[in-house]
């Protein structure tokens, strides 16, 4: 019955979306685009993929900015085509989708507003899915005031805001705890969505939601070493869902180190591999341990979203691909970027996908 009603409304953009995921670059494809000596190679290699001609009109010399915006612009196209055929409840899941990107661009709106920017020069920068019909209203705000009420009346994200944050709260010393307590509310919100929809989709999308809220805690909890943030400050920032919740959490809330940060996380087997090699002890260490670590993350991520793919009739699909076409993108631009800089001894260092 499950599947049968499913279906009905939604099982043509499973269909669209499983075929989307056919097209992900494989092993073979990332070989012959890492063997490339330029970007016109890369850019003829690409044209025999799904990308296609999609770089045909573009001027030489290309550029790897050129190439990441093409592929964006590519998955918006394919996101909006699943969006505009949509019906409730799926409408709605895929709305919270781009609520991650809104809140990314009006982060970005209020930096340039504090800076005194251009803000319609922002606009330009903004990630197109995270784009909503009212925005060009926030540009008109002269002052952090002005687009504090802005954010409230004119954006989806509004009752993020005005649960979480003040005015007061908008300067530059807060900027990313901004984010941060703003992208914790909509996470939670979205957990709570989910476990609405019941199952499989709340099963499907509380794994990947939990592993979400569980990497933003331990990034704030490393992040905020050697920092002004209080212990009390960087407990608030934490999603209140994840697998590291609430024990985990009231760990990391108290943490100093690195080490500490392993201790808590090796209590879940999955997390426990991530911090091999991380050592608080070695100084000048500590980007590379979290440039190692979000690398480890990126893995994970790509294995749960691989594995949303293995049950039907659920909405988990949609939110995997978009996840897994980001990090292909992210490929694309790191291989790109090593061609152009003839860094070939680190073009391997991406993440494949299949």
């Amino acid at each position: 019955m499950e599947a049968l009603l499913f279906n009905v409304d939604s099982g043509f953009l499973e269909a669209i979306v499983r075929g989307y995921k056919a097209g992900i670059l494989s092993q073979s494809h990332y070989a012959n685009l890492t063997q490339c000596e330029s970007l016109e190679d890369f850019r003829t290699q690409l044209s025999a993929t799904d990308y296609g001609n999609f770089l045909a009109n573009e001027p030489l010399p290309l550029s790897t900015s050129t190439i990441a915006d093409r592929a964006t612009g590519i998955l918006v196209d394919q996101f909006n085509y699943i969006r505009t055929n949509a019906v409730a409840p799926l409408s709605k899941f895929l709305e919270y989708i781009t609520y991650g990107y809104m809140i990314d661009n009006v982060v970005l709106l209020i930096t340039g507003t504090l800076h005194e920017r251009d803000t319609h020069e922002l606009l330009e920068r903004c990630h197109p899915l995270g784009v909503f019909d009212t925005m060009p209203a926030l540009c008109v705000a002269t002052n952090v005031e002005e687009l504090y009420q802005s954010v409230l009346v004119e954006t989806p994200l509004a009752p993020y805001f005005r649960d979480c944050l003040s005015a007061s709260d908008l300067d530059d010393l807060n900027i990313e705890i901004i984010r941060n307590t703003v992208y914790k509310a909509y996470l939670e919100d979205f957990h709570h969505f989910c476990s609405s929809l019941g199952s499989p989709t709340s099963d499907v999308m509380q794994r990947l939601l939990s592993f979400e809220a569980d990497r933003r805690t331990v990034n704030i909890t490393i992040n905020s070493f050697g920092t002004e943030l209080s212990k009390e400050q960087r407990a608030k920032l934490f999603p209140a869902i994840g697998r590291l919740f609430p024990e985990g959490n009231n760990q990391l809330a108290k943490a100093d180190d690195i080490d500490q940060v392993r201790v808590v996380c090796e209590n879940i087997s999955e997390y426990r591999s991530f911090f091999d090699g991380a050592s608080s002890s070695a100084n000048g260490e500590s980007h590379g341990t979290m440039s190692q670590l979000e690398d480890r993350f990126f893995n994970m991520e790509v294995h749960l979203n691989k594995q949303s793919f293995l049950q039907q009739f659920q909405y988990g699909v949609f939110y995997s691909y978009m996840k897994l076409k980001e990090q292909e993108i992210r490929n694309l631009t790191w291989i790109a970027e090593c061609i152009a800089q003839d860094a070939k001894d680190r073009i391997q260092d991406f993440i494949p996908i299949f």
